[in-house]
């Protein structure tokens, strides 16, 4: 084990996360991980397969006595978000994940962790390896593409599976029961710009950063600071006060995550550059204020940058950065079921320039399919007006809650006996691989449950090792009741 992971509980567990630390595994390109569960599957002599779309099944026999049991799945998947730091000295493609242990938690130094949903994988095939876990027949189903698309779980065929019961093992919040999840879907935003030649003697970088970011779902609530948006509105006032022309822009790296950085390029008068970092400051200032203790890392800032030889046709900056400054972004709605469950909502994900298109991808969650094409036409008609194309793609079902199913009472009833104490039933502000699998198996019953996993999606993402041990005890347990 690694230094970071010395002496930690429960060890069975780890070995496996830490195995799979060390392959990348970003969306699209899990076939290295795929290939190292396969592996360890058919060391144990258990059956396995590929399906066409990437995902991988393995199959255990029951324990002895339990062959009459419901068949029970594990589920999870093998990707990860692949965020990190400016200046993190960091390959995605080729490097392992450096984990670095802080008392009881377990960080990545500078990027993601892979704990979402790596904790969930290790655990799954830990049962595949143990031989002291009393359970029914079982299915292990290790999905691809989650974080994307969830095109994996998207693209499960019917009449594969057998299980009764799946576990999805991608909840978050120690001590919890998740019982259903929203829908999403993804709206992309396309202009055609136009180019002229730059005019002015000096060139500027504008950059925004410093700030939490998050999971588009489950942190859209928290009051964190949009950098794509914060960029607008920065390059509105800017636009007031000094003659500038936009040579470039970019900001957020994924359709799930709140953006943490954005930067432009302008171009203008070294004789303006006074009044422009005057501007700027008052600026952030103002944010700063706005976003108090929810995000108060935020950072502005202005460096010099080489002159661009062409810059964006006036309108065509006009309507950009007017678009990106004022597209909504956070909550629509609040579930009027469950309190303090965020129904509707919307991220303002990416803006990138590539090929003299902008791009603005944007995402909408619901747990109400109706809610959700709302907040789609909301986004696409300030896009429209804008001069924008609109498409929208990526769309999955929501997961309708069952409080009442055998395995939700099943899975209550192990946590009662454990802790004296009523786990909390909630759903999730996020898409879920299991309202995709439902889908195709609606008479399948799920769960979802895992440990303490905090600020996913972005290197600051971390998990309790304690958790883990409570998640691994407790996983166990059902396993046994079922």
């Amino acid at each position: 084990m690694s230094n970071a992971l010395a002496g930690v509980e429960p060890r069975e567990v780890w070995k496996h996360f830490e195995a799979l630390a060390a392959i990348p595994r970003a969306s699209t390109k899990e076939a290295a991980a795929r290939e190292h569960v396969q592996k360890l599957a058919a060391t144990l002599g258990l059956e396995s397969f590929v399906d066409p779309a990437g995902n991988l099944v393995v199959r255990k026999p029951a324990s002895p006595g339990r062959e009459k049991a419901p068949v029970t799945a594990l589920q999870g998947h093998l990707d990860m978000v692949c965020e990190k730091n400016e200046g993190t000295n960091f390959n995605f493609d080729t490097d392992g994940i450096r984990m670095v242990r802080k008392e009881d938690w377990l960080y990545a130094d500078g990027t993601t962790l892979g704990s979402d949903n790596g904790i969930g994988v290790a655990s799954a095939m830990a049962v595949m390896e143990s031989k002291t876990i009393k359970h029914g027949p079982m299915e292990f189903i290790f999905t691809v593409e989650e974080e994307t698309t969830l095109g994996g779980a998207s693209a499960f065929q019917p009449g594969v599976l057998k299980a009764h019961y799946l576990l999805n093992l991608d909840n978050e919040e120690k001590g919890t029961l998740c019982i259903g999840c929203a829908g999403g879907l993804n709206t992309r935003a396309r202009r055609k710009v136009s180019f002229v030649p730059a005019k002015g003697n000096a060139a500027y970088r504008i950059k925004v950063s410093g700030l939490k970011g998050g999971h588009s779902g489950v942190d859209i609530h928290l009051g964190r600071g949009n950098a794509v948006r914060i960029l607008g509105g920065v390059l509105q006032l800017i636009n007031e006060a000094v003659a500038v022309q936009l040579a470039d822009l970019k900001g957020g790296s994924a359709h799930n995550a709140i953006p943490r950085e954005a930067s432009a390029i302008i171009v203008t008068d070294a004789a303006h550059e006074t009044k422009l970092r005057e501007v700027v400051a008052a600026y952030a200032e103002d944010v700063k204020v706005d976003l108090g203790a929810f995000d108060a890392g935020l950072e502005i800032a202005v460096e010099k940058a080489e002159i661009p030889k062409q810059v964006f046709a006036h309108a065509d900056a006009a309507a950009t950065v007017d678009l990106i400054a004022s597209l909504h972004h956070g909550v629509l709605a609040m579930s009027p079921d469950v309190p303090g469950l965020v129904q509707d909502s919307t991220n303002v994900a990416t803006v990138s320039l590539k090929d003299g298109v902008v791009e603005i991808v944007t995402s909408q969650r619901s747990a109400i399919e109706g809610s959700k094409n709302l907040a789609k036409r909301l986004v696409a008609t300030s896009c429209r007006l804008a001069g924008f194309e609109t498409e929208h793609a990526a769309s999955y079902p929501g997961w309708k809650p069952e409080p009442e199913s055998d395995i939700v009472r099943k899975s209550k009833e192990v946590y009662e006996k454990m802790y004296g104490s009523t786990p909390k039933l909630i759903a999730m502000h996020a898409g879920l691989e299991t309202g995709v699998l439902g889908v195709h198996y609606p008479q399948m019953q799920m769960i979802s449950f895992g440990p303490q996993i905090e600020y996913p999606h972005s290197p600051g993402e971390r998990v309790q090792i304690s958790s883990v041990a409570e998640f691994w005890k407790y996983l166990t347990a059902v396993l046994e009741a079922l």
